[in-house]
Order: structure tokens, then sequence, then C-alpha cells
């Protein structure tokens, strides 16, 4: 297996770190990790540290949302029927439970559809609009969806159905020969998008259910009802905004920082049940929890059975009829999770077997895969060999893909460039989906790879380190402070911290699947501190027998001193932490990354 060697870079960005500490009232420390990721100005790192909701942008700067609203209210006062056309993931769920009871609590009527994603795949299709024209929907609202769907928008149109697009993903253009771009808008009657390119909206990193968070925002004024309602919906923004992994940047850190204090006392029985089988407190609550735990049950759902159980959870009227719900999506999640793990084994031998990671671009076909795990399984080949990835499986009509991305390559603007091979894709430059025909694998693999124009460079994994710290500067007061930077995830990682020579004086494995190492470490001033390692112990354990043999792995282990020579001595990338236990709080560090530093 090609293991790519990781890039530490040691940030040095240069501003007045005392001075706008003393103008802010907190510590240069926390200024300058502030200015790392990307806050200049004392109004800038104020807001990043101190944002609140009156910070959040005006609905109405949003293209077409005044349009849209004015759509929604006039079918609501006719009486019309909505249909909300939904997709199976965690943000198409949410965009859509808000549109729901947002349009229920205006006093209209709405109902919700959402693709098979295993004979239909992603978003809007002309099933949906012909059943919606069945039922009798006047005005269709999409959410997550649409923005590549301009079939089925005029399809719609032709049936006498009003359509409003809502959505976050890129919009489809053609390159010309000049450079230029040509966007291309689906031909309905208003499209709510803050990545086309004339939507003034300042913050263009909204999930769909930002997009349909804003516009109730702008219904909710314009009916004149208590914005305090709105509370439900942000905590759903929240969730939605985590688990479809947007920047933790602008205005999505001020949705999940506060939606995460809402989602605490959430007064949804679906939330709250699903909490109970999943072992989440409430009151500890994180972005974690979200994207690690919740969020997988309800992509479950739309991976692996009807996304109608994920409504069936998030609308019961009660604990009773939501607890049954809950285990039944997590007994579904665990399942998933077996499935996966098999899925990115069969991924690896294949790579291995194949030689793929000598390609810019990987592209594993996996024909025994079921369709929904192959975004999830290209995730965790894209961590392991840091390229490009896409799992293509084999699909009812033709073949469907999913891929993830590095930061060096944007997958949505090369599959525009292989659009003639394909039925079907969108997504955005981290991530994106597919179908083709197996006739055009081949070729599609071919023009992938020679128009990447990725370096070997490229492939190596950047860990951005915050600063130097030796462990003796850590304290409890100071990882406090820290927390004015959470909530932590893609776009504001948790500050990150180096020191070059750690001794590992003692080491034992823990927890139930012993998959956490635990160590007493010193540095070279004689301080001594617990270090957490969370991460792949094989492999840690193999470093240490590489760089200096088994016997200084076992007296590790030992607790005991290395053999002449071979003391242990190790660089770390880690963050700090304060452990609470029986009462007695301690100052540890949590290992991101090692390796052997010469000297």
């Amino acid at each position: 297996m090609k293991i790519s060697e990781e890039k530490w870079i040691l940030q040095n960005k240069k501003a007045d770190f005392r001075g706008l500490a003393q103008q802010i009232g907190v510590s240069p420390l926390l200024v300058k990790l502030a200015v790392n990721r990307g806050y200049r100005t004392r109004e800038e790192i104020h807001r990043y540290f101190y944002g609140t909701r009156r910070d959040m942008y005006d609905p109405e700067l949003l293209r077409d949302a005044p349009a849209a609203a004015d759509e929604i209210l006039a079918c609501i006062e006719s009486g019309g029927l909505i249909g909300i056309a939904s997709d199976f993931d965690v943000d198409g769920i949410f965009s859509a439970l808000i549109l729901y009871k947002g349009i229920l609590r205006l006093g209209g009527r709405a109902k919700i559809y959402t693709p098979d994603r295993v004979a239909e795949g992603y978003g809007l299709n002309l099933r949906i609009v012909a059943d919606a024209a069945d039922d009798g929907v006047r005005l269709l609202l999409t959410c997550d969806n649409g923005i590549a769907a301009p079939e089925p928008v005029a399809r719609a149109g032709e049936l006498g159905i009003t359509v409003v697009v809502t959505d976050h993903h890129e919009v489809p253009f053609t390159e010309k020969e000049d450079g230029t771009r040509e966007y291309h808008l689906p031909p309905a009657r208003a499209v709510v998008n803050p990545k086309r390119d004339d939507c003034p909206y300042p913050y263009k990193g909204l999930c769909g259910a930002g997009v349909t968070y804003k516009l109730m925002e702008l219904l909710y004024r314009r009916r004149g009802l208590p914005q305090k309602e709105l509370d439900e919906f942000l905590s759903y923004a929240a969730v939605a905004t985590v688990a479809d992994v947007m920047d933790l940047n602008g205005e999505n850190r001020i949705i999940v920082k506060y939606g995460l204090e809402l989602l605490k006392k959430t007064e949804n029985q679906g939330l709250r049940a699903l909490m109970a089988v999943a072992g989440v407190d409430p009151e500890t609550l994180s972005a974690y929890h979200i994207g690690f735990i919740l969020g997988p049950c309800f992509n479950a759902a739309g991976r692996l059975s009807t996304v109608q159980m994920a409504f069936s959870l998030l609308l019961a009227d009660s604990m009773e009829e939501a607890l049954p719900a809950a285990l039944e999506l997590k007994t579904l999640n665990d399942s998933r999770k077996e499935m996966t793990a098999r899925g990115v084994e069969q991924a690896r031998e294949k790579i291995e077997k194949d030689e793929l990671w000598k390609l810019p671009v990987m592209v594993v076909y996996l024909e025994d895969c079921h369709e929904s795990l192959a975004g999830i399984i290209a995730g965790r080949i894209r961590e392991l060999y840091h390229h490009p990835v896409y799992v293509i499986v084999d699909a009812q009509t033709g073949l469907k893909g999913s891929g993830r991305s590095i930061e060096a390559y944007s997958m949505f603007e090369h599959l525009q460039r292989c659009g003639d091979l394909l039925d079907r894709f969108g997504g955005h430059p981290m991530a994106a989906g597919l179908s083709l025909q197996e006739k055009n694998l081949a070729e599609f693999v071919r023009r992938l790879n020679e128009d990447s124009g990725l370096t070997e460079e490229d492939f190596r994994p950047v860990v951005r380190i915050d600063a130097a710290v030796p462990i003796e500067y850590l304290t409890e007061e100071g990882i406090r402070e820290m927390e004015l930077l959470a909530p932590f995830g893609k776009g504001n990682t948790r500050p990150l911290f180096a020191e070059q020579h750690f001794r590992i004086l003692s080491g034992r494995i823990l927890g139930k699947n012993r998959n956490v190492l635990k160590m007493q470490v010193e540095n070279r001033t004689g301080h001594r501190i617990e270090a957490m390692y969370f991460g792949d112990i094989e492999a840690f354990e193999d470093c240490v027998r590489r760089e200096y043999g088994e016997e200084a792995l076992t007296a590790m282990y030992q607790g005991r001193p290395s053999p002449a020579g071979t003391s242990i001595d190790l660089g770390f990338v880690y963050y700090p932490s304060v452990n609470a236990f029986r009462g007695r709080k301690t100052v540890q560090i949590v290992v991101e990354h090692y390796c052997r530093i010469g000297g």
C-alpha cells in the first residue's frame, strides 16, 4: 500500500496578536488561532468569538427568495396543495422538515415527495412530478436539489405546476472557448441558491436546510409570526449543516453554535428518542455527536431503506411513538456500518491488486456493493490514500458512482468536462455523484486522469499546526478559553499544537473494542502529561517497531524503561483537553499525528 507522507506546516501568519488581544479581552494565543483561520480585523475576530444571530444576513438578499415567498403565500391563501421534493440524505430530510412544518404553521397544506435512491437516484425526477400532478399539487418546492434538474422542472410547468427551486449545489455551466462560463438555471418560477453567480447574498456556504431556514425566516416575517418560533427550524438547520459536512465558518458557524444549544432542549420527540437509543446525553451534545452518531442514522434510512422512516420519526407526536422508530433507525445504521467495513476492505484489495494508487484519480469498481454505500466507502478510501476517489457500483440502469475529493481537485468542475460520457451528475468540489453506462467507464477513467492537473505534492496530506506549545504552558483556564472557537468541524478545526520530543514512559490499550491508546509521556524539560490516541493503534505500533524495535514497544506496555538506545522519542501534533474523572480535573493531550523527529 502506498503511504502518503504527511507535510507538517507551522502556520506563521502575522498580526498584532498582543494588541488585538488587549482590545478584545482574550489571550494573544486565542487571537493567533483566529488569525490562522482567516480572521484579520478586530471586528472579524470579535464576531468569530462572540457572533450572535443578529449577525446573520437578511433573507431578502437571497436572489429570488422574495419571489419564492410570494408564490408560497399565494398558494397557501388559495388553498392549493404544496408539494415538497426532498432528497434522501440528512440535508434533504431536514430541509423538507423545515418547509413542511413551516407551511403547516402558515396555514397551508403540504406533502413530501422523495426519490427512490436505488431505482431513481438523486433529486427531482419525472416520476415525482407525475405523482405531484396526480395529487393535485399546485406549487412544487425542491429542497437540497433541483438546480441540475431542468427536464423535470420543465415537465412540471407543462402540467400546470409552478416550481420553486431551493438548493445549494453548484450551478451547472458550460465553459466557452474564451474561458468564461455560461451558467444554466432550471426553468422554475424562482431559483433560490446562494451559489448563483448573480446572487448578492454575502455568504455562499449554506446547506440546503440553511437555505430553507432563510426562506422560512422571510415567510414568518411576512406573516408577522413570532421569530422565536424559528428556533425549532434553526436546530434542524444545524443538524443538516454538520451532517452535510459544510464549512463551520461565517453564518454556518452561528447556525450550528445556536442550533446545538436549542437541540439540547428540543421538543422534537423523534430527536429526543434517537439521542436516547444512541446513548447521547442532550446536555453534552456537540457537533461530533451529530456528525458521527445521529446524522449517520438518518443517512442510513436513505441508504438502506425508505426515507419515510426518518420522516415518521421526526414527525412523531410522542416518545412512545418515536422510540420504536428510533431503535429501527439505529439498527439500520449498525447494519450499514458492517456493510461499509466489508466494502472498504474490498476496495482496498482491488486498489492494491490493480495498483490504482498510481493514478491521480482512483476509480474503484465494486460489483457487489450496495450503491447507497459508495459515497461512504469513497470517503474512507480518500482518507487512506489522499487521492480523489470514485466508487462505482452496478445500478438498475447502468452504473452509479459517488466521489470524495482532496483540496487540490474540484470534482464538480472535472465532471463538467466529462459530461458527454455521463447520464447524470452533480455535487460540490469535494463530493459528487454520477451515473453512466458501462461502455463509457474506461473512457471516463482515462479522461479524468489525463486531465487531473494533480502533482505528487497534492497527494501529501497537509497538517496545519497553529502553534508550537510546550505542554507546561497548558492550563485549564486556557483550554476553557479555546471553547470560544467551538463548534469545531470542517472549516473550523480544533486548535492543533505541536511539540517535537516526547519520551513515552508507558502505554495501555483501553476501550471495549481496544481502540484507545493511553500514554504517559514526558517532554525534554521533564514535564509529564497524559496523552490519548484514538487513531490506528496497529499503525502506531508498527511505527514504534520500525523506528525503535519490538523490545521498546514491549517495554512501553510494561511501563518500564526501554532498552539502552531505544527510548521511544516522537513528535506529536495534539490538541489539549481537560479530563474530568471522579470530581478531579486534569489537563491531557489528544494526539492527532505523530512522527519520529531526528535529533
